[in-house]
């Protein structure tokens, strides 16, 4: 390509130099009190800029998996709980050690206070996971957790699951699960796991039989809405999960669907309608 992108957007710039960069939009943080590497001061710089960070304290919850099982697929879970008027605008996944470091950007509508969210990511190699909260003041807050390396294939460059007519059959095929029993606290703040069947290539593995790198296509937006009201908007990279998984919590408005629109780099689009709520 003519351009030439820092590194933690490089991953993402690939998709279309006609649309806005995944985190073009995210804006900055200055340094904080966690431990920072080579790898994390340029991704900061480069994406960040000189915005102030705090730590995350008792606002950000983080967890992952210190050796996870499937490096292909590694859980990430964020809880987010503000007080004092503040609600969380934006979560911003990272991993310092891959390609694409910056893994995905989830904004939110309304005013959440409190915030679930987990999806499963591509970790290349022993590297920091850190999840990045925007407050609706502005103020960013950091957790951060170290994966270690589960051995076997760097993730990016692991062949998808499934043969390529398995996967174009199935491409854009979406399912939604409610999670959790029925009872009065989860009918007002439900949370749901929504999966969305795409191999995500990250363009980096190389086909055995063609010896040819199959292209990139990756899901780039995903968008969620209960209503008229939009739970949360995604933009992805090559750091997702095939076949990405994505649980949520969102306010109950009294809706009776939810509404999901998927878009990858190729263009294609999907979208499904999940009832939702008393009867569904």
């Amino acid at each position: 390509m003519a351009e030439s992108y820092p590194r933690s957007l490089r991953g993402t710039a690939m998709l279309s130099s006609s649309r806005p960069l995944l985190l073009a939009a995210v804006l900055a943080l200055a340094p904080c009190a966690a431990d920072a590497g080579p790898a994390w001061d340029e991704i900061r710089a480069s994406v960040f800029a000189d915005r102030a960070i705090a730590p995350a304290g008792d606002v950000v919850q983080l967890n992952a998996p210190f050796r996870p099982q499937d490096q292909r697929a590694v859980p990430i879970e964020v809880d987010v709980k503000f007080a004092g008027g503040h609600s969380v605008r934006a979560i911003t996944l990272i991993v310092d050690e891959n390609p694409s470091p910056v893994a995905a950007r989830f904004d939110f509508d309304g005013r959440r206070e409190h915030v679930h969210l987990a999806t499963r990511l591509r970790l290349n190699a022993a590297t920091d996971v850190r999840a990045i909260v925007e407050a609706s003041d502005g103020q960013l807050y950091m957790a951060e957790r170290h994966v270690r390396f589960a051995g076997g294939q760097a993730a990016c460059s692991a062949p998808p699951s499934g043969s390529p007519e398995e996967i174009a059959a199935t491409m854009g095929r979406m399912t939604l699960e409610a999670i959790g029993t029925r009872t009065a606290a989860t009918q007002i703040e439900p949370r749901a796991q929504l999966k969305i069947m795409h191999p995500n290539h990250t363009g980096m593995v190389l086909d055995q039989l063609t010896l040819l790198y199959v292209p990139l296509r990756i899901l780039t937006d995903v968008e969620v809405r209960q209503g008229d009201e939009r739970v949360f908007a995604m933009q992805g990279s090559i750091t997702m999960a095939q076949d990405p998984v994505i649980e949520f919590d969102y306010r109950s408005n009294g809706a009776d669907a939810l509404h999901v629109e998927a878009r990858d780099s190729d263009g294609a689009s999907w979208a499904a309608r999940f009832p939702v709520g008393e009867g569904s």
